[in-house]
């Protein structure tokens, strides 16, 4: 009897070891693929923050996500700057639950404070503006009571002044906050739609280039965050010409920023989103020396397509250029709890029928999957 008993423990051992070592197997199958597997969410408040672990631990790690970049913004009870936390903001032992999940599962954790743009969404001005309102680009230009677009002021979101000279001493003493609690060797800086910057009405930057003034804040936030061999991640669309590409105004620069592309550190992470249409310009920002990511939203067939792209990019490309590929990230522009709704269908988008955000994650990390095989 005990002679089978030991006979049936080796032979369950082993095939625990034999399903390790097949499980290991097509981790490093899907590493060398498809090098970052992301997904990018607002970071959770306080209330949804259990929920939210328990969604890392049952749906990011189970799908390889490796790389989770948080939109943390002003969501966080600085101790640096009080007076930018938002009303309802996470502590830091909330966010050391959040680190420690990911350390679990091996996903690296990146978060996000928007920088020069994103200063105010519809009526409401941020709080770095609310605080220091010296730091606004166009001053002259008044929060509406009402937001509606197109207006007579071009205003979609407020920009800080990046030649202002206190700006960088406030949102790095932030952003070291926010890298140091998530014990995070990369930053997110956004940077995306920036409509305001280089305003005729401002002092400092009346006159100037746009694109000098937008590769000289990349270059500065790149600078600051290297002093602790931090990484720097920025949305790429304010480094293509939307004239020439046809991508417009929003997917694209049309206030001359894209010649900033030559202009910046090429170890900046570029992070390539287009939502409606598989666009190659993944191609674009490879070819000028950029490690690239491309980000979907919410149309499976764009991400699908996205994904068979970024695979024969990584298959085809020459060896000089084949790790500027670096993979896929899926974006939520959403709450978690919002997302998480959806996602496990407890609320439908009756607007968005099956182009949602959380088809989009499953039918993209379905395809991830398959990788494996």
């Amino acid at each position: 009897m005990r002679t089978l008993q030991s006979s049936t423990a080796k032979v369950l051992f082993a095939l625990a070891c034999c399903a390790v070592s097949l499980s290991t197997s097509a981790q490093k199958k899907v590493d060398v693929l498809l090098p970052v597997r992301g997904f990018c969410i607002a970071a959770p408040r306080p209330q949804q923050l259990d929920p939210f672990i328990k969604f890392i631990g049952e749906e990011l790690a189970p799908r390889h996500v490796n790389t989770l970049i948080l939109r943390v913004d002003f969501n966080y009870q600085f101790t640096s700057h009080p007076e930018l936390r938002d009303s309802i903001a996470l502590s830091k032992a909330d966010v050391k639950k959040i680190v420690a999940i990911a350390k679990k599962h091996n996903i690296r954790l990146i978060p996000q404070i928007n920088l020069l743009g994103h200063q105010s969404w519809a009526s409401q001005t941020h709080k770095l503006l609310e605080k220091y309102p010296q730091f606004d680009e166009t001053p002259h230009v008044k929060m509406p009571a009402k937001y509606e677009w197109p207006n007579a002021d071009g205003l979609y979101c407020k920009s800080y002044c990046p030649l202002h000279p206190d700006v960088h001493k406030v949102v790095f003493e932030i952003v070291d906050e926010i890298c140091d609690v998530f014990e995070a060797n990369a930053f997110h800086a956004g940077m995306d739609e920036v409509f305001y910057l280089g305003d005729d009405k401002c002092p400092r930057c009346s006159g100037r280039d746009k694109a000098e003034l937008f590769a000289g804040e990349v270059k500065t936030v790149r600078d600051h965050l290297q002093q602790k061999n931090r990484q720097l991640w920025i949305w790429g669309d304010r480094l293509i010409d939307g004239k020439t590409t046809g991508l417009g105004m929003w997917e694209a620069s049309m206030n001359n920023t894209h010649r900033a592309v030559d202009l910046i550190p090429k170890d900046v992470m570029i992070c390539d989103w287009h939502y409606e249409r598989a666009d190659k310009t993944a191609v674009y920002f490879a070819m000028k020396g950029f490690k690239v990511v491309t980000c979907p939203w919410r149309t499976p067939s764009v991400a699908s397509a996205q994904l068979s792209d970024m695979l024969n990019y990584r298959q085809t490309a020459t060896t000089e250029m084949k790790e500027n590929f670096q993979g896929m990230v899926q974006t939520v522009w959403s709450d978690p709890a919002s997302f998480m709704e959806e996602f496990y269908g407890r609320k439908k988008d009756a607007l968005g029928g099956e182009n949602t955000s959380g088809n989009c994650f499953k039918v993209l990390y379905d395809g991830i999957a398959t990788l494996n095989k």
